[in-house]
């Protein structure tokens, strides 16, 4: 077998102890973990969360807070002390490790996506670990991933991973929320994402982190379109990652088949941070989402957003259903003009109207 990338994610459950502090313990453990991938010719990228609980900790605020100045400042703070704690645990294991600290608008525009892509990248080549982390001292929450699991699907695709294992507190997907129900029973493999395993989800997790099984099932969504396996398993079970990298049964697989997307495309649909969005007709949504055809402006009933000519949007049905993503061919200004218009009548509204379509299809992802 050739050298895989694994990328490894874990919750702010997992990183942190019961009393709130960073678990130095459990990260050298995870470290030894890595290092025996690494001596098997894998390579590793490690997506954690834990800054802001790290930072609450040292800060002495029992409480999360709501307020985003106080989210950033604590993030700040445990960011520091975060780092310095995978720092030593791989050192003690011969091991460098290097901070990627990101946002959705980072990735959001595809320059700085292509970036981060040939940063993480070279740091693999260099034999370096990447940490990757949401840059939660700038992140306002409109820009944020919301929860670092889909930001781990993310990297996932940057890296072309092999394997993504999210580390979490709970043993993987249930029939229903074991917390509350005797019969739940683990789903162990699953091939295709269905409304029972969404309805199944439940809400958030636990008080430390911001995300549950919901955001967990996201992230699978957009990796089984990629064609990447996911593992969902409980990160305190003894030798889990090394076990998931080889194929053993632990938790939920989601499994990965072929890809749907690629390439720019992939980028599309999951990293392009939309710039506004039109919402179309059923004759409209027939033609992309079946016929495989371009968006024209006699489709579009609304826009919203400020956007111009290669901006990411949004396509949505009529029902408010986000069917599609592409790039734009002409800007919001100019598409109010013309919306709803068949092409014969656009060029006596705009004179110089190149006949450029609102997407075109090899600009454009089905989701």
């Amino acid at each position: 077998m050739g050298k895989r990338t694994v990328v490894i994610k874990v919750g702010s459950s997992t990183v942190t102890g019961a009393d709130g502090r960073i678990d130095t313990d459990y990260l050298a453990g995870m470290a030894e973990q890595v290092s025996t991938l690494r001596e098997n010719g894998d390579r590793a990228v490690v997506v954690t969360s834990g800054a802001i609980a790290a930072g609450l900790e040292a800060l002495q605020i029992a409480t999360r807070p709501s307020d985003m100045p106080t989210l950033q400042a604590a993030a700040a703070v445990g960011q520091v002390r975060l780092l310095d704690a995978y720092r030593d645990a791989f050192n003690a294991r011969g091991a460098k490790v290097g901070q990627v600290l990101v946002t959705r608008h980072d990735v959001g525009h595809r320059q700085q996506y292509v970036h981060a892509c040939q940063t993480l990248e070279r740091l693999l080549d260099l034999g370096v670990v990447p940490i990757v982390n949401e840059n939660d001292t700038t992140a306002v929450e409109e820009i944020r991933f919301g929860d670092n699991d889909y930001l781990a699907a993310l990297v996932g695709m940057m890296v072309h991973a092999d394997l993504v294992v999210l580390l979490t507190d709970i043993e993987g997907l249930y029939t229903a929320d074991p917390r509350s129900c005797e019969d739940a029973q683990l789903v162990e493999v699953v091939d295709e994402l269905t409304e029972e395993h969404l309805s199944a989800a439940g809400g958030a997790g636990s008080a430390v982190g911001s995300g549950g099984m919901s955001t967990k099932l996201e992230a699978a969504r957009a990796l089984m379109k990629a064609g990447i396996p996911m593992v969902v398993c409980d990160g305190r079970r003894s030798g889990v990652i090394v076990d998931a990298a080889a194929g053993k049964p632990v938790g939920t697989l989601f499994a990965g088949g072929d890809a749907a997307v690629k390439g720019k495309k992939l980028w599309l649909a999951f990293a392009g941070h939309p710039k506004g969005s039109v919402t179309i007709d059923d004759g409209a949504s027939v033609a992309l989402c079946l016929g495989g055809k371009s968006l024209l402006p006699a489709g579009v009933v609304d826009v919203t957003g400020s956007f111009v000519v290669g901006d990411p949007i949004s396509v949505k049905d009529p029902e408010g259903n986000v069917v599609a993503r592409g790039l734009a061919g002409m800007s919001a200004e100019d598409l109010h003009k013309v919306r709803g218009l068949k092409t014969s009548e656009i060029a006596r509204v705009l004179v110089a109207w190149s006949g450029s379509e609102v997407i075109h299809r090899d600009q454009l992802v089905i989701l």
